[in-house]
């Protein structure tokens, strides 16, 4: 009889529930990369606009100063969302770090009942190995009484006979 591990069906939940939350990670990962991209753009906007402003003309000057404190309110603002999915993706991670450690405590429980299974097979076999040996040693034992008490009896009809 094959090896079959009683909660396997919990394994293969606690497996899934660990891929998906690899997911969740990814796209958490994902957004973060997505955060910083899009504040690098606004670092290149803001960098473009006082490029721009020095060659511009000075009756534009106070709207590229309102600009520029619009995008570096904007850097704040995504600075500060970054920040936010960079915590969010920590939690995640968290959470993938205890999923992976339920799957790993299932499989090396697994792993254990396995090599207790092959432990009492091989102990299953060798009795039964045991037991066939002494059932030929008593049939040797038997035949060779039968075979005595054969010569035995053909010794006494030779010596009856003559």
């Amino acid at each position: 009889m094959p090896f079959r591990y009683r909660l396997q069906k919990m394994l293969d939940f606690r497996i899934r529930k660990k891929e998906e939350q690899l997911l969740v990670v990814q796209k958490a990962q994902q957004a973060v990369f997505e955060a910083e991209e899009r504040i690098k753009q606004n670092n290149r906007e803001i960098e473009i606009t006082i490029q721009n402003k020095r060659t511009a003309d000075y009756r534009m000057m106070e709207y590229y100063d309102k600009y520029l404190h619009h995008l570096w309110d904007k850097g704040e603002q995504l600075q500060h969302e970054k920040e936010q999915l960079e915590e969010v993706l920590a939690e995640e991670k968290r959470k993938l770090v205890k999923c992976e450690q339920d799957v790993k405590v299932l499989e090396k429980h697994k792993e254990k009942k396995k090599e207790e299974y092959i432990e009492e097979e091989k102990k299953a076999e060798l009795k039964m190995f045991s037991e066939i040996g002494v059932q030929r040693h008593y049939i040797r034992k038997r035949e060779e009484a039968e075979e005595l008490e054969m010569l035995e009896q053909y010794n006494q009809e030779l010596n009856n006979g003559y």
